[in-house]
Parts: C-alpha cells; sequence; structure tokens
C-alpha cells in the first residue's frame, strides 16, 4: 500500500498492524490449506469421470488455492523480518498469484454450483459425461482469469522503490506496498467497476440463483427434474457451501476495495475514516485468503464422492487383484 500522499495517518503504527495480521493470519491457513488440497486432489483423482457432478471444475479450485497456499511461506517470511531478498520477480510473482486464486476460485465455485443445479434441474440432458467440454470451460477461465488479473502487477512500478521513505516501507518492499504507477482517474474506476462487476457481482448473482433454483426443487417436482430428494439435498449442500464461501470470504474483500482505492486517491479528507477502511481492508484480504482453507471442508461436507473415499480408502490395485486369485476370483472389498 502506497502512504506516500496520506498525511494524517500513523503510516508506522499500520504497517506494524498490518504486517503482523497477514504474518497470524497466513501461517493459520499454511497447514490446513495444503493439507486440505492435497488431499482433496489425491481423493478427485479417482473420479475424474464423474465430470457430471463437476468434479473437474472441483479440481482446478484444489489447484488453484493450492497454488496461493504455496505462496505463504515467502510472504509470512516477509511479514514478520520487514524485507524481501528473494529479488523482484519472485515478489510479483507471489503478488500476482494471490489474485489469480481469488478470482480463479470465484469462477470455480460458480461453474461448481451452476453444473449442480443443472443436474438437479435438467438430469437428462446434464447426466452424461462432458469432460471434452469441462476441460475446454477450464482452459478458458483460466486464460481470462490469467489476463484480466495482469494489472494487479502491472500497476506497481519497481522504478520508484528510491522514491519512497525507507523508514516507513523497510528494506525492498513487496507486494501491495511497492509503489504505484500514475494512472488516470477515469481509467483507474474503470479498471475497478470492471472488477467489481465481473469479477464478485456477476459471479455473486449466478451462485445465488443457482441457490435458488436448487432450493426451490425440494419444493416443486417437475416433469424434468430429478426425482431423488436425497441427490436434491446433496445438490442443495453444494451450492449453499459456494454461496457461503462467497459472503465469507469474497464480498467484505470487495466491498473494501472501493474504499481502499479512495483512500488511496486522497478522496476522503476524514483522517478517522481513512484509517478505519486502511485497518479494515487488510482483514478483508485476510478472509478472501482464507478459502483456500475452507474449500476443502466443503469438498469433505458436501461430496458424497469425497467423504466415501477418505473413510473407506480402496485396497491398491495389486494386492485386490492377489486377494481375488487367493479367494478363487471371488472379489472382495473392505
Amino acid at each position: 500500500m502506497n502512504f506516500a500522499n496520506n498525511t494524517c495517518t500513523r503510516t508506522d503504527d499500520l504497517r506494524t498492524y498490518q504486517h503482523q495480521l497477514y504474518a497470524v493470519v497466513y501461517s493459520v491457513i499454511l497447514a490446513p490449506g495444503l493439507l486440505g488440497n492435497v488431499l482433496a486432489l489425491w481423493v478427485f483423482k479417482v473420479y475424474i469421470r464423474e465430470t457430471k457432478k463437476g468434479v473437474v471444475f472441483m479440481i482446478n479450485l484444489a489447484v488453484a488455492d493450492l497454488l496461493q497456499v504455496l505462496s505463504l511461506p515467502l510472504r509470512i517470511y516477509y511479514y514478520i523480518t520487514n524485507t524481501w531478498p528473494f529479488g523482484h520477480p519472485l515478489c510479483m510473482i507471489c503478488f500476482y498469484l494471490k489474485y489469480v486464486n481469488m478470482y480463479a476460485s470465484i469462477f470455480f465455485l460458480v461453474c461448481v454450483s451452476v453444473r449442480r443445479c443443472q443436474l438437479i434441474m435438467r438430469p437428462l440432458r446434464f447426466n452424461s459425461s462432458k469432460q471434452r467440454g469441462d476441460l475446454v470451460i477450464c482452459a478458458v477461465g483460466w486464460l481470462l482469469v490469467c489476463l484480466c488479473c495482469l494489472p494487479f502487477p502491472l500497476l506497481r512500478n519497481p522504478s520508484n522503490e528510491t522514491d519512497v521513505n525507507s523508514s516507513t516501507l523497510g528494506s525492498n518492499p513487496c507486494f501491495s506496498e511497492l509503489p504505484m504507477r500514475t494512472v488516470s482517474v477515469p481509467a483507474a474506476w474503470v479498471l475497478l467497476i470492471l472488477a467489481e462487476l465481473m469479477g464478485f457481482i456477476v459471479p455473486l448473482i449466478l451462485v445465488l440463483g443457482c441457490t435458488f433454483l436448487t432450493a426451490g426443487s425440494l419444493r416443486d417436482s417437475t416433469a424434468w427434474a430429478i426425482p431423488d430428494r436425497g441427490e436434491k439435498r446433496r445438490a442443495l449442500r453444494m451450492v449453499l457451501s459456494c454461496a457461503l464461501v462467497f459472503l465469507v470470504c469474497f464480498a467484505p474483500y470487495h466491498v473494501t476495495m472501493p474504499l481502499d482505492f479512495l483512500v488511496k486517491a486522497d478522496a476522503l479528507s476524514s483522517c478517522a475514516l481513512r484509517e478505519f477502511i486502511l485497518r479494515c481492508h487488510p482483514v478483508t484480504l485476510c478472509l478472501a485468503s482464507l478459502n483456500c482453507s475452507l474449500d476443502p471442508l466443503m469438498y469433505y461436507f458436501t461430496t458424497d464422492e469425497f467423504w466415501r473415499r477418505l473413510s473407506k480408502p480402496e485396497i491398491p490395485e495389486t494386492f485386490h487383484r492377489r486377494l481375488s486369485c487367493m479367494t478363487g476370483g471371488e472379489n472382495t472389498e473392505n
């Protein structure tokens, strides 16, 4: 965050507060996020063919979360030591992955919600495997997210590092503490509105729409909807979990993001309000990072394939064949 123009905020206190907050939250997220997403990838590779339930989308969601988790140790080191000795390119990669993870997670949560809703509302049309189509959707989604997130690192100007007060930012500043490039106010507002609209508001409407449609299918029996109420409840748990992740992790951040922009643009005159926003925005950024630990919990409690695989591990194939031969070809399962 660039505090160069902020004359009424205690920058040293704010920076200490932010670094301590980030170091603690990222340290808490690191272990469960790493273990949960590695475990999710191990489980979902068994069910890769069940694309009708959006398993391919959940695999890509776990990959996006894992990329975020793998960058956390370097972030923790920076916020504890107040220095970045790993070079500017790696700083920008970690900074970039933060936003790629956020908006890739949003994209794939929408895909999972839409697919589960489609399976409930139009089972005859969407009950067949569509692996190739899902893979195309995932590839296009990654491409769009990576392209749309490029402004975040490109708007940082490392050539101005020497112009920043070193006593405020310490040696080798990184991440959001890098100085901003000069951008016109209209251009900045266009980028902000696009990020809010396409990155959050439209996806949230889609997820909430899928939630209401899936919940409505439990009350109304239509000729084309799936009759299995148990399957409907499982689908409702999934889309409700997606909506909960949106509201807990992403909604607060996208509320404070335009307010943080107003502070950086010196559009707010109240020092108390400015400091309040500068203290709230890091909290919402931490909540946005929390999704990489919440998503594995969503898989376990809402995906029957996931908890079935964990609660009843399969016998290794080689041992299974030997056991079958010993029992005269009988197919034995534990």
